[in-house]
């Protein structure tokens, strides 16, 4: 890894030297994008014409070999990770290493393939609504960040500048829904993440083309299992009966909210409970359950989802909840167990000087400053089993754009030609100031 001192001697050169602005090469690459925006887009229209649902494994597959004959093009070595393992479709990984500058920064692209649209969904096909607005399944969440990131690099490639480059994309098939154990189905993404330098995720973030992310909110779901003494109702909060598994699950809660819900940048949430005498998980998150009125529960369950903006912070908030379980009311037990979910990807000072590199690139091609999402409004992502890894990273340089993960799913096509742009011209910076 390129030492920090570089970085900062990086971040330096883009901050002082305003000269560098629009060069000669700057302006001649963004001429490029424009001439290539058709047919940029025509590509982007076809990738959201196959289905890629992340369950739908062939579709997935499909729309990752329709990248890596992309990138084949370009001279980038590709390999399709088949993730049978992990019960996913796999990822697209394309490595382009130079052979005259080996020393420049390792600089990993970030995107997924697939979208939350399964294969029977009505919603299928690409909408032309008007010259600045594209409908359709994916366009935001997020094909258009991997036809941003593609249609720079090919830019790059025509003006001989990709030889002076180390890159490593990787196409991730489970975003939307990762294979489990994450272990196997992120680990892609680690080991690209322990080569890189810099790592840029072509996410849609919050939709707004003036922000970017540096720091996400890692997503953790958990399980709170309680159980009472069954017994008619007429006894309950008696010493031999004590208060049943309904109210140790209130109690906890209760309990959660009391103590939690005011730390900053801190969320949790019970999606969905059930209790009484007899409970079964039938499916994932689907229970069948059985009471009455005059019984005393003698089981309880929730699941929830936990989200936490540092390591730290989630560690501190897990041992928090679970000092709160342990204090059970008389002739109750409960139990909270905690999944593997996507980590936080932490504030850094590294992550502040890329997104100044990026704001400057963009006000110097005659756009506007970017500032960085509040994590609040930024959900987990795969960029986040990477930022451990980096010295740099941000997230949210995709596509912009409206309804993501619903019908209305449209794009902001004034954003792919920026996006395309400010990618070009940030790669092109960071590669002759590492040389």
């Amino acid at each position: 890894m390129i030492k920090k001192a570089a970085l900062a001697m990086l971040y330096c050169c883009f901050t002082c030297c305003i000269a560098h602005a629009q060069s000669s090469v700057e302006k001649q690459l963004v001429e490029s994008v424009n001439q290539q925006l058709s047919q940029s887009q025509a590509l982007l229209i076809e990738a959201v014409n196959i289905n890629s649902g992340t369950q739908n494994f062939a579709g997935v597959k499909q729309v990752g070999m329709l990248f890596k004959q992309q990138y084949d093009a370009l001279g980038f070595t590709t390999e399709w990770l088949d993730g049978s393992e992990f019960e996913r479709a796999g990822h697209l990984v394309a490595t382009y290493e130079s052979a005259t500058h080996p020393s420049a920064a390792k600089i990993m692209l970030i995107g997924h393939l697939d979208t939350v649209f399964a294969k029977d969904d009505s919603f299928q096909h690409a909408t032309i609504i008007n010259q600045n607005t594209i409908a359709g399944p994916g366009i935001t969440d997020m094909k258009g960040g991997n036809v941003i990131m593609l249609a720079a690099l090919q830019v790059l490639h025509q003006h001989g500048l990709l030889s002076a480059m180390n890159i490593k994309v990787v196409l991730t098939g489970d975003e939307e829904a990762s294979g489990r154990p994450l272990a196997q189905s992120k680990q892609a993404l680690i080991d690209a993440g322990i080569w890189a330098d810099i790592a840029l995720g072509f996410e849609d973030a919050d939709g707004d083309i003036n922000t970017a992310v540096t720091a996400r909110r890692g997503s953790v779901a958990w399980t709170l299992t309680t159980t009472g003494q069954a017994a008619h109702s007429s006894q309950i909060f008696t010493e031999k009966v004590g208060f049943g598994a309904n109210f140790e699950l209130a109690r906890i809660l209760n309990a959660f909210r009391e103590q939690l819900s005011d730390i900053p940048l801190l969320s949790f949430n019970p999606g969905v409970m059930a209790g009484g005498t007899r409970l079964k998980e039938t499916a994932a998150s689907t229970f069948e359950s059985f009471g009455k009125s005059n019984v005393v529960a003698q089981t309880a369950m929730v699941k929830g989802g936990l989200r936490a903006v540092s390591p730290n912070q989630l560690t501190e908030t897990k041992e928090k909840m679970q000092a709160i379980v342990a204090q059970h009311l008389p002739q109750t037990d409960a139990s909270l167990v905690f999944d593997d979910g996507y980590p936080p990807m932490q504030q850094t000072q590294g992550n502040v000087d890329l997104l100044g590199m990026y704001s400057q690139v963009s006000t110097d091609l005659g756009f506007a400053k970017v500032n960085a999402v509040n994590p609040r409004n930024a959900g987990a992502a795969d960029i986040s089993f990477v930022s451990d890894h980096v010295t740099m990273a941000i997230d949210g340089l995709g596509l912009m754009g409206t309804g993501g993960h619903t019908k209305d799913e449209t794009a902001d096509m004034t954003s792919f030609a920026q996006n395309i742009q400010k990618t070009t011209v940030l790669l092109y910076r960071l590669s002759t100031q590492q040389q």
